[in-house]
C-alpha cells in the first residue's frame, strides 16, 4: 500500500501541460507537483474515491511526461529484442494501462505529506539526469524518490522511478522474465491484459 501511495505521488509530480520551451527537469517536477497535489487535496470527488475522474486526470496529464516505450523495453530486458513490432506495441500499451490503473488510486491517499527536492547535478547540455526528492510523512520515515529523466527533442520525460532504492522497471523485470519463460511473449501480453481487465472491473 505504501509503495502504491508513493508511486501515486511521484506520478502526480510530473503532471502538467507541455511547454513551448521545456523547463529544467527539477523545475518541472517541483512546480507542477505543488500545483497538482494541491488540487488533488482539495478535490472532494477524488478524495471520495471517484476512480473515473482520477483515471481521466492521469490519462490527460501524466502520460505525455513518460516514455512508456523505453520503460517497457527496460522492464522486458533482453526479451524486448525478441518481440515483434506488433508485440512491442501491445506490451507498451498494456504496461502503460497497468501503471495508470495500479497507481492512480494512490493519489487519493495524499493528505499532508511534504516533498523536499535535492539539487539536481547536471551539466549544461546533459540529456539524461536524475531528479532526487524526499517524501516526509508525519510519524513515518522519509522515503527517497528518484526520477530518471531523458530529454527527447524539446521535452523531458521519465523512463524510470526509484523508490527507496528500488527501481520500478527492475522490479517488473523479474516478473516479466518469469512470464516470458513460462508462456512466451504472447503469454505475458495476455497476463497483462487480464490484470488490466481485473483492475478495470474493480474500479
Amino acid at each position: 500500500m505504501m509503495m502504491r501511495f508513493v508511486m501515486g505521488v511521484m506520478l502526480a509530480g510530473l503532471i502538467g501541460p507541455a511547454a513551448a520551451e521545456a523547463p529544467a527537469p527539477e523545475t518541472l517536477v517541483r512546480t507542477v507537483a505543488a500545483e497538482v497535489l494541491g488540487t488533488i487535496k482539495s478535490d472532494k470527488d477524488i478524495q471520495g474515491g471517484d476512480s473515473k475522474k482520477l483515471i481521466a486526470l492521469v490519462e490527460a496529464k501524466i502520460l505525455p511526461h513518460f516514455n512508456f516505450t523505453r520503460m517497457t523495453a527496460l522492464a522486458m530486458g533482453i526479451n524486448w529484442r525478441k518481440a515483434t513490432p506488433e508485440q512491442k506495441t501491445q506490451l507498451t500499451s498494456e504496461f502503460r494501462t497497468l501503471l495508470v490503473r495500479t497507481y492512480s488510486t494512490a493519489l487519493t491517499k495524499y493528505r499532508d505529506q511534504a516533498i523536499e527536492y535535492k539539487p539536481t547535478r547536471a551539466a549544461p547540455g546533459d540529456k539524461d539526469v536524475t531528479v532526487r526528492s524526499l517524501i516526509k510523512q508525519p510519524g513515518a520515515e522519509p522515503i527517497t524518490i528518484d526520477y530518471s529523466m531523458e530529454k527527447n527533442s524539446e521535452e523531458w520525460k521519465v523512463y524510470d522511478i526509484t523508490v527507496a532504492g528500488i527501481s520500478l522497471v527492475t522490479n517488473y523485470r523479474d516478473a516479466f522474465t518469469q512470464e516470458v519463460r513460462s508462456g512466451g511473449i504472447d503469454g505475458l501480453i495476455k497476463r497483462l491484459a487480464d490484470k488490466n481487465r481485473e483492475l478495470e472491473s474493480k474500479s
